[in-house]
């Protein structure tokens, strides 16, 4: 490490899987030369996320990644930013009474996710995604034992598909931009990239691009190297009827508990 790194920045690395360390060192140092003045900057204000998670999503051994997700940066609150890709912290139960839980609803990439999965599986269908639908789902899943109730439990789903759940910015400013955020981490998320398309085995990891921001990292001549799917953004209604989205994750029944989520 150079002295540029601040002290909570590499103390944020204990967070991430052993496995990562000389990876994320190496694109910290990158992302230094590209920038010295950044990561000092972002140590003296505040960011999200808070608690030294700006790591967490390295938590994933580096050999079990089999997809890395990019999505665009952190919910910009400070109970929702967990440093995992979309996985909304103020969340716990996935639903209501009356269909999606509100903390769902409120998290609308989260929301939109959830719809998607669920037409996927069949349950509902994409010309009615409706309150009046999702009640009936909501009804359906408290009396199947096979269903997840939370959030953790859809985490961990994704988790054990080996989804490295990153974001193309890795923090949240209120007064930054997240478009310039991510133009700071590039050089970061390029070693990253690089790091995943030298590994021997397992195989190589299939690259799915969230959004505008995070399609930019197609300008990277690593991304080449991986087998790449795309879609806007989470956060577009239109994400629910992708198909492409469908076909990607709906055979893996990701709102499945997991012993009944194999076919």
């Amino acid at each position: 490490m150079t002295a540029h790194i601040p002290a909570q920045i590499i103390d944020a690395l204990t967070l991430a899987h052993p496995s990562w360390h000389p990876t994320l060192e190496k694109g910290l140092r990158e992302l230094t030369l590209a920038d010295p003045a950044y990561l000092p900057a972002l140590a003296a204000g505040s960011y999200l996320p808070t608690q030294g998670r700006l790591f967490a999503a390295f938590r994933l051994p580096f050999d079990a990644v089999r997809y890395i997700l990019v999505g665009e940066g952190p919910y910009p609150r400070e109970a929702s930013a967990t440093g995992v890709c979309f996985m909304d912290g103020a969340v716990e139960a996935l639903w209501s009474a009356n269909g999606l839980s509100k903390q769902v609803n409120r998290a609308t990439s989260l929301r939109n996710f959830m719809k998607m999965l669920l037409v996927a599986d069949g349950w509902l269908s994409e010309s009615d995604t409706g309150a009046a639908a999702l009640q009936g789902v909501a009804r359906r899943s408290s009396q199947d034992d096979s269903c997840i109730q939370g959030l953790p439990e859809l985490q961990a789903n994704l988790i054990s598909h080996g989804f490295l759940l990153l974001n193309a910015s890795l923090v949240f400013r209120a007064d930054v931009a997240p478009v310039k955020d991510a133009r700071a981490w590039r050089p970061f998320l390029k070693v990253v990239l690089e790091s995943l398309a030298a590994r021997e085995r397992p195989a190589t990891p299939t690259l799915v691009l969230w959004g505008k921001i995070a399609e930019q990292l197609a300008s990277l001549d690593v991304t080449g190297r991986f087998p790449t799917v795309r879609s806007e953004h989470p956060y577009n209604l239109s994400f629910i009827a992708n198909k492409t989205m469908q076909d990607l994750f709906g055979p893996m029944r990701l709102l499945r508990k997991p012993s009944s989520s194999r076919v």
